[in-house]
């Protein structure tokens, strides 16, 4: 392998896993520990990686936020997710979509969709969807929280229960059979429900590991979810609750 095809994988590494030893990159790329040692001087002089004792590390002033993190996260899933849920937009829609890494998959997966008004607290979907032809864009603004890259609060909740966009679209950390739909973070989960509360129809985007999570904060019941998109068919409990109360399943299916 030559140095800049060992040099872009190094790299792909990083992302992969902040901290790697020499040993183990020698191994791995099938060379010796001092040729390692080169390729890391050359990516300590571009300031993307810096030298440990006996490794290579991700500068500190590029360790990922944790969206971004998470964004990586089951990110095959969430896209094929994004997608499946973008069919049922169709132009001239106003759509709200909150600040989950699903729901910015979704907003990748519009851009062939013509004259949407987008609604969002997060500043990530904001950047993602700003300048398409034909896209008017609203921004509810507050405090932002840097995790989430998002604001929470009385504040963007209010701007967003200013209007009754066609479709909601809410992200979702766990799904009960018994308790629904339910979150972590307080401030999002209070976030999350003001919206339910107005919304003509909410569709929510769950990936498969969100049905063996225990959140703890409820956000909606199924009662109150129009649809659920999904890259794998739920526990049979789930499905069950689900179909009982109405709400609607959609699976994205892998892609051959």
């Amino acid at each position: 392998m030559i140095q800049s095809a060992r040099l872009a994988k190094l790299l792909s590494l990083l992302e992969e896993r902040p901290i790697w030893s020499v040993a183990e990159l020698a191994v791995r790329f099938d060379v010796s520990d001092e040729t390692i040692r080169r390729d890391v001087r050359q990516l300590e002089k571009l300031g993307r990686a810096q030298k440990t004792h006996g490794g290579v590390s991700v500068p500190s002033n590029l360790i990922e936020a944790p969206y971004r993190v998470r964004l990586r996260e089951s990110a095959e899933a969430k896209q094929r997710i994004g997608r499946r849920a973008a069919g049922f937009v169709s132009a001239g829609m106003t759509l709200l979509l909150d600040s989950g890494t699903t729901s910015f998959w979704m907003a990748r997966a519009l851009a062939g969709v013509r004259n949407l008004t987008i609604i969002t607290n997060s500043m990530e979907i904001a950047a993602e969807v700003l300048g398409r032809p034909g896209y008017r864009l609203l921004l509810a603004g507050g405090v932002i929280n840097s995790d989430y890259r998002a604001a929470f609060g009385a504040e963007p909740a209010a701007f967003c229960r200013r209007f009754v966009p066609d479709l909601t679209v809410l992200s979702m950390g766990a799904v009960d059979a018994v308790r629904g739909f339910l979150d972590y973070d307080a401030d999002e989960a209070a976030f999350k429900r003001s919206l339910v509360e107005r919304a003509q129809r909410v569709m929510v985007l769950a990936d498969r590991t969100k049905f063996d999570k225990p959140g703890f904060i409820q956000v909606a019941e199924y009662g109150e979810v129009h649809d659920l998109v999904t890259d794998r068919a739920p526990p049979a409990a789930t499905a069950a609750a689900a179909m009982a109360a109405g709400t609607s399943l959609y699976l994205a299916e892998a892609e051959e």
